[in-house]
């Protein structure tokens, strides 16, 4: 197994942030790997670089360092800064790192479809590419995703610390004696995290998490919702015959509590359709509210955690 091993300092640093760039590495990933978007299958048919460097990432367990950049501006890092620092590899580099990731892959092909030079610019064009044509028109419900899983884990953080915000956060991911993180069941080096402390860096997709590492600098990404993801209610599922299936929903996303806002961008919703149906479940003691600083936030009740275990028929 492989560890993340923190200082006293470096832990007490370590924090969340969100990366534009890990958001899009992920969708992009998920895009190859299912073949489900005929928009992302004629954009690589068209374009080499784009075929060759995404299938080679979707089936390497060794990412390449121009795409494992920690990102370095909290919860307001910026895409832009992300693909300056992935431009600013040498072509050297591109070509050492690239080996290593062949070498991990299972496909092991060599990397024919590399220009002949300005070689991390044209993957930083890439990057920008998929963000543009299949992250950014969803990036609102996106981002409110990602910031109720931060609130959750620094809720979870400041209750309990934070051996128990990290568990679960991967399906490998656990605390290991009393300064190290399990992040993987390959045998790799340790890594030995130093007081800049370690970044989380959670994105939407619901499994898949790597390691981004440019010494000092390390973040762990991981899926933001997990298991919750599946709470996702379907029109039979008894929630949604007992509640109807826009009740049945809210319910479902408040496995983890939110805002009326947060809940709306992630639902899909309009704030006014989802205020009703808060009020709805409010009436029925299925969900209850509280102030949290400048934030109104839903959680659900005893009654209603009992109807979101009702078992599937």
């Amino acid at each position: 197994m492989t560890l993340l091993r923190l200082s006293p300092t470096g832990l007490a640093r370590s924090r969340f942030a969100l990366s534009p760039l890990a958001e899009t590495v992920g969708q992009l990933i998920a895009f190859q790997r299912t073949g489900t978007s005929s928009a992302y299958r004629e954009w690589t048919a068209r374009d080499p670089v784009a075929a060759g460097l995404l299938g080679l990432v979707a089936t390497t367990k060794w990412f390449p360092d121009f795409v494992g950049v920690p990102p370095t501006g909290g919860v307001d890092t910026a895409l832009d800064g992300e693909l300056a620092e992935v431009a600013a590899f040498s072509d050297d580099d591109v070509r050492r790192t690239l080996r290593d990731t062949v070498a991990a892959s299972a496909a092991r092909r060599d990397p024919d479809w590399l220009p002949s030079g300005d070689l991390a610019p044209r993957i930083a064009e890439v990057f920008e590419e998929g963000w543009r044509r299949f992250v950014l028109p969803t990036w609102p419900r996106r981002r409110a995703v990602l910031e109720r899983e931060i609130t959750h884990r620094s809720g979870l953080l400041a209750a309990h610390g934070w051996q128990r915000a990290v568990t679960g956060m991967t399906r490998r991911s656990t605390w290991v004696g009393p300064d190290a993180i399990r992040f993987s069941d390959q045998r790799y080096s340790d890594r030995d995290i130093g007081d800049q402390g370690l970044l989380f860096v959670p994105y939407t997709a619901r499994q898949g998490s790597w390691t981004c590492e440019h010494p000092p600098r390390y973040a762990l990404v991981y899926p933001a919702r997990g298991a919750a993801a599946a709470l996702e209610p379907t029109p039979t599922d008894p929630l949604s015959v007992l509640l109807g299936p826009g009740r049945a929903r809210v319910v479902a996303e408040l496995a983890r509590p939110a805002t009326s806002t947060q809940l709306a961008a992630a639902l899909d919703l309009s704030l006014g359709t989802v205020s009703g149906h808060l009020a709805v479940l409010r009436d029925a003691g299925v969900v209850t509210r509280s102030r949290v600083g400048r934030g109104v936030f839903y959680r659900l009740t005893e009654r209603g955690e009992a109807l979101l275990g009702l078992p599937s028929v």
